[in-house]
């Protein structure tokens, strides 16, 4: 189990971390819990899955133990944000530079951007996970969209002067 699943969860435990030492604790933690009630899988649905579930679990676990703050903001945020057009623009970046600036976000920034954006969560799910509103959840996706696609543009696209 771990040889056949440890790279594709430990890319999981990354997405959510800061740094490689804090993904590797959790890993660790994650997959502990798994070999511990392995006998709770039923077999619905996928084990890989089933897996991923408790990768995320204890993601969310480390980040709710640091009693980090989440930003609640006002609605209209992103309802105004929400309206207006994503720009479609094709950035000079690799699939690590992205996924490392990711790891830079700011915390709960990070949290609802990977539960929303990478494990297909509602905002009902992670406002209820989180134990925040559903409008806190968008505003917080909003301004995780909105910091990425600054520091990538600030990182990775040069501006020509004329």
């Amino acid at each position: 189990m771990y040889e056949r699943f440890s790279s594709v969860m430990f890319a999981v435990c990354m997405r959510y971390s800061h740094c490689r030492d804090d993904a590797q604790d959790t890993f660790q933690e994650a997959f502990i819990k798994a070999f511990q009630k392995i006998d709770s899988y039923n077999g619905d649905g996928s084990f890989e899955g089933w897996l991923r579930r408790i990768m995320v679990n204890k993601c969310m676990d480390k980040f709710r133990s640091k009693r980090l703050t989440i930003v609640t903001d006002n609605p209209q945020i992103y309802q105004e944000q929400e309206l207006e057009e994503e720009e479609e623009v094709e950035l000079p970046y690799s699939n690590d530079e992205l996924i490392s600036t990711i790891q830079e976000l700011p915390d709960q920034y990070r949290l609802v951007f990977n539960m929303y954006v990478v494990e297909n969560y509602t905002h009902a799910e992670i406002a209820e996970s989180l134990n925040i509103s559903v409008g806190t959840s968008k505003s917080n996706l909003s301004r995780a969209k909105a910091w990425l696609r600054k520091e990538l543009k600030k990182k990775y696209v040069k501006t020509n002067i004329a």
